[in-house]
C-alpha cells in the first residue's frame, strides 16, 4: 500500500468518527425527549390492563394521570385549612396541564383532606406534578402538611430519580474507567485513546437510538437509557483492551506501525467480532419478551454493542497507528525485544504463579472453585423476584411514598387509584354488586361524562343513592371504578384485584379489570413468563455460537456450564445482600433476567478472549502448554477488562432506582467473580484436566499431548 494512503486512511477514519461524535454528542442530552417512564407504555398489547387503559378514554373527559393531593394536620383541621384547600382546587382548575379537579374530600377522622387532580393527557407528568406541588406549597397555612402522591406523583418521583442518568451516571463511569486504565497501563495517553473510542461508540449508538425512538420504532425509558450508556462504555473498553494488548505484542515483532496494525487486527478480529456478536445475539433474545420495556432493550443494546465493536476495530487502530509506540509511553514496546515468558520456571508475575497452580493440581482447582460457587448460589433459595410495590421503586426520599402512607392513614388506601372494570352495560348493576362484594373493595361508582364529579353510584353496594346521571355507555360497555381499601401498589391490593378478576368473569366472561394495581400485576406476571422463556433461549443460542467458533462440542459445554454456575453464585450473593444487608423489599422479575443476559453474554466474552487464544496456542504447542500459555497471555487483559466492566456497571448504583441498584450489584459482583475465579481458575483447570477431550470432535482432540 502506498505510504501516502497509509497516512490518509487512518486520518480519514478518525475524521469520520469525530464527525459522528460531533453530531451525536448533543443527542445525549436530548434522548429524554423520546423517553417515557409511564408503566402502561410498556405493557403487552394482550394484557387486560392495556385494553382497559385504551378503552377508558371513551368514558371520561379527563384521560390523563391522576395526582392525589393529601393535606394533614395533627389534632384536627381548622377553618383556615379548609379555605386553603378550596383555594388549591381553584388554582389547580385554572392550570392548562390539569384536566379536572375533584371537590375537597374530608376524611372521616377530621385530620386530613384529599383532592384528586387529573392531568391532561398531553402533559409532561414530571413537570406537571412539580407545578402542582408548587401550587400546593404556596397555599399552605402554618402547621398543615401536604403531599402530592397517586400515580402521577410516583411517576414524577421516578422521573426525578432518572434525572441524573445523562450526566452523573456517565461522569462516574468515565472517571472510574479512566482511573483503572491509568493504573493498569501506567500511561497518560493510552487511557485517553481508549476512552475516546468508547465515548465515540456511545455517541454513535445514541444517535441511532434517538432516530429510531423518534420514529416510534423502539420505546426508550430511563432504565434502557442508563443501561445503554454503561453497556457501551464497558464493552467498548473491553474490546479496546484486547486490541491494545495485541498491538503491544505486534510492536515487538514489527518495525512499522502499519505492519503491527495488520498483525494486531488479525489476532483480535475474530475474538472481538465473536464476542460482540455473542452479546448482540444474546440481547436480541429479549425481543421474545411480551413487555415493550424488555423488547426495547434488545435492539438498543445490540446497537450499542455493534457500535462498540466497530469503534474498537476502526477508530482505535487508526488512533494507535497515529501515535504508535508513543501511545504506551513511558513503557513503550521496543521492536525486537523479547516477549514475556508465559510458562515454565522462568515465567514471572502473578499470572505465571496462577498458571503453575493450575498446572500442578487442575482437578483440585476446578472442583474447589465449583464448590465455592455452588455454596454462594444457595442464596437463590431466598430470592424474591416477583415484583415490588411502585412506592419502593425509588431508593431514598419520595414525597409520593410519604403521601401514600398519609393517605392510607386517613382514607381508603386505594383513593385516587381505583381498579377499573370494563364490562357489559346490560349487566351494570350485577357487575357493580359483584365488585362491591369482593373483600378489599370500599366503594364502586360508574364513569359518567354528564355527572358533575364524573362518576355516579351504581348497584346496591357502597355509595348508594339516587344517581344524578346515567353511566356512560360506549360500544355496549360501561366503566366501573372500584376504590380499594389498601394502597394500589400493595400486596393486599394485588390479591383484591386478582379476586376481582375471578369474580367479574363469572358475571360477565368478557369483563376486563385494569388500573394501577392491574398494571403492576400484568407487568410482573409477564416479566416472570419472559424470564422463564428467554433464559433457556439465550443459553441455547450462545452454546451454538461457541460450538461454531471453537469447532468443538465439549469446550462450549464447559464454558456454558461455568457461566451458569457463576451467574447462580452472583445472584445468590445478591439475594443475601438485598435481604439481610440492604433490607430491600424484593426485586423486579426483570432483575434476574437482565442480570442473566448481561452476565452470560459478557461472561462468554471473557471465555472467548481466553479460549480463542488457548486454541491458537494449542495448535502451536499442544493441549497442556496451550492452556497455560493462553492463560498467561490473556490473564492480565481479562482481569483488567473485568475490573473496568464491573466499575461501569457499579456506576448504575448512583441512580436511586431499586431496579438499577440491584442490577449494578449483581452484574458488577458477577463480572468480578467471572474474571477472578471462573476465567482464571475454573475454566483453565477444567480444560487442562480434560486435556485433548475438551476439543472433541475437532482435529485438536486427536493431536498428541506434547508437540
Amino acid at each position: 500500500m502506498p505510504r501516502s494512503l497509509r497516512i490518509v486512511l487512518p486520518a480519514l477514519v478518525v475524521l469520520v468518527w469525530l464527525t459522528v461524535a460531533a453530531i451525536g454528542g448533543p443527542f445525549s442530552g436530548r434522548i429524554a425527549e423520546v423517553s417515557t417512564n409511564d408503566p402502561t407504555a410498556f405493557l403487552p398489547a394482550s394484557a387486560d390492563a392495556t385494553a382497559v387503559q385504551e378503552r377508558s378514554r371513551d368514558f371520561r373527559d379527563a384521560t390523563g394521570v391522576p395526582a392525589v393531593v393529601v393535606l394533614e394536620r395533627d389534632g384536627g383541621l381548622d377553618d383556615a385549612d379548609t379555605t386553603a384547600a378550596a383555594g388549591i382546587v381553584d388554582r389547580l382548575a385554572d392550570r392548562q396541564d390539569v384536566d379536572a379537579v375533584s371537590p375537597v374530600i374530608p376524611s372521616e377522622d377530621g385530620d386530613a383532606l384529599e383532592i384528586v387532580a387529573t392531568l391532561t393527557a398531553s402533559a409532561d407528568t414530571g413537570d406537571a406534578v412539580e407545578a402542582v406541588r408548587a401550587v400546593v406549597a404556596d397555599a399552605l397555612p402554618d402547621g398543615l402538611r401536604a403531599y402530592v402522591t397517586g400515580p402521577a406523583g410516583f411517576t414524577a418521583d421516578l422521573t426525578a430519580a432518572f434525572a441524573g442518568i445523562d450526566g452523573l451516571l456517565l461522569g462516574v463511569a468515565l472517571v472510574a474507567v479512566l482511573v483503572i486504565l491509568v493504573v493498569v497501563y501506567r500511561s497518560p495517553l493510552l487511557p485517553l485513546l481508549v476512552l475516546t473510542t468508547a465515548v465515540s461508540a456511545l455517541t454513535a449508538s445514541i444517535l441511532v437510538v434517538w432516530a429510531l425512538a423518534d420514529a416510534g420504532v423502539v420505546t426508550v425509558n430511563g432504565q434502557v437509557q442508563g443501561i445503554l450508556s454503561i453497556l457501551v462504555i464497558g464493552a467498548a473498553t473491553d474490546y479496546a483492551l484486547l486490541y491494545t494488548s495485541r498491538y503491544r505484542e505486534a510492536l515487538r515483532d514489527h518495525r512499522t506501525g502499519w505492519d503491527a496494525t495488520k498483525a494486531a487486527l488479525r489476532g483480535s478480529l475474530e475474538p472481538i467480532v465473536a464476542s460482540g456478536g455473542t452479546v448482540v445475539v444474546g440481547v436480541l433474545c429479549l425481543l421474545l419478551s411480551d413487555l415493550d420495556s424488555n423488547k426495547a432493550l434488545g435492539p438498543v443494546a445490540a446497537i450499542g454493542i455493534a457500535a462498540s465493536v466497530l469503534a474498537a476495530l476502526t477508530l482505535l487502530p487508526a488512533l494507535l497507528l497515529c501515535f504508535r509506540r508513543a501511545a504506551y509511553w513511558p513503557l513503550r514496546p521496543v521492536h525486537g525485544s523479547a516477549h514475556p515468558v508465559l510458562t515454565g520456571p522462568e515465567a514471572r508475575g502473578a499470572w505465571a504463579r496462577v498458571g503453575r497452580l493450575v498446572g500442578r493440581r487442575p482437578r483440585t482447582v476446578w472442583v474447589v472453585s465449583t464448590l465455592a460457587l455452588l455454596v454462594m448460589g444457595t442464596g437463590l433459595l431466598g430470592l424474591r423476584a416477583d415484583g415490588v410495590p411502585q412506592s419502593d421503586l425509588v431508593v431514598g426520599q419520595s414525597q409520593a411514598r410519604d403521601g401514600q402512607a398519609v393517605l392510607a392513614d386517613h382514607f381508603p388506601g386505594g383513593s385516587g387509584s381505583p381498579a377499573l372494570v370494563l364490562g357489559d352495560a346490560d349487566r351494570t348493576d350485577e357487575l357493580a354488586d359483584a365488585v362491591a362484594g369482593v373483600d378489599g373493595v370500599e366503594a364502586v361508582v360508574a364513569a359518567a361524562e354528564e355527572a358533575p364529579a364524573g362518576t355516579v353510584p351504581v348497584g346496591d353496594g357502597p355509595r348508594g343513592g339516587a344517581p344524578v346521571a346515567d353511566p356512560t355507555v360506549s360500544r355496549g360497555q360501561v366503566l366501573l371504578e372500584a376504590t380499594l381499601a389498601d394502597p394500589a401498589d400493595s400486596a393486599a391490593a394485588e390479591r383484591t384485584v386478582r379476586e376481582l378478576r375471578s369474580t367479574v368473569e363469572r358475571v360477565d366472561p368478557g369483563a376486563l379489570v385494569g388500573g394501577v394495581t392491574a398494571t403492576a400485576i400484568d407487568t410482573d406476571d409477564t416479566g416472570i413468563r419472559d424470564r422463564t422463556l428467554i433464559i433457556p433461549v439465550v443459553l441455547g443460542v450462545i452454546l451454538l455460537i461457541l460450538v461454531l467458533l471453537l469447532r468443538s462440542v465439549v469446550a462450549p459445554l464447559v464454558l456454558i456450564g461455568s457461566v451458569i454456575v457463576s451467574f447462580a453464585a452472583a445472584l445468590g450473593v445478591g439475594a443475601l445482600v438485598f435481604d439481610h444487608v440492604l433490607g430491600f423489599p424484593g426485586a423486579d422479575p426483570a432483575v434476574p433476567l437482565y442480570s442473566f443476559v448481561f452476565l452470560v453474554a459478557l461472561g462468554v466474552d471473557y471465555n472467548i478472549f481466553l479460549m480463542t487464544r488457548v486454541r491458537e496456542e494449542t495448535l502451536r504447542h499442544g493441549p497442556r502448554e496451550g492452556v497455560l500459555r493462553g492463560l498467561g497471555a490473556t490473564g492480565g487483559v481479562i482481569t483488567s477488562a473485568g475490573v473496568v466492566l464491573a466499575a461501569t456497571f457499579a456506576a448504575l448504583g448512583v441512580i436511586p432506582i431499586l431496579f438499577l441498584v440491584q442490577i449494578a450489584f449483581v452484574v458488577a459482583f458477577g463480572v468480578l467473580l467471572d474474571t477472578v475465579v471462573v476465567r482464571s481458575l475454573l475454566v483453565p483447570a477444567l480444560v487442562l484436566d480434560l486435556d485433548r477431550r475438551a476439543w472433541w470432535p475437532s482435529r485438536l482432540s486427536r493431536r498428541p499431548r506434547d508437540m
